[in-house]
């Protein structure tokens, strides 16, 4: 069943993201993850959550899900992604 995880970002050091940003796609793909969302315009539609930069990520499971955030591939950027911003991330799965 496919999870979603979902990353709701605020951005402390751009320059920093931006390096980020460049170097996480590998790590996704080698799970089989894909993006979904990727900081795009977002809208609130109810309620008073508004993210600063929202990210979505689809694996084939949570389990798939957690081995990416686990990962080696992802120690380095994700070691370089919290010293650039502040994130809530949840994985949640589909239906």
């Amino acid at each position: 069943m496919s999870a979603y995880v979902l990353v709701d970002i605020s951005i402390e050091d751009p320059q920093l993201y931006e390096e980020y940003k460049r170097m996480v796609p590998p790590s996704i793909a080698a799970y089989g993850g894909r993006f979904i969302a990727r900081g795009g315009q977002t809208e609130t539609l109810e309620g008073d959550w508004r993210p600063e930069r929202l990210v979505i990520l689809e694996f084939d499971s949570v389990a798939r899900a957690r081995e990416w955030w686990a990962s080696e591939e992802y120690r380095g950027p994700k070691a370089l992604r919290q010293s650039a911003s502040k994130a809530r991330m949840i994985v949640t799965q589909g239906v």
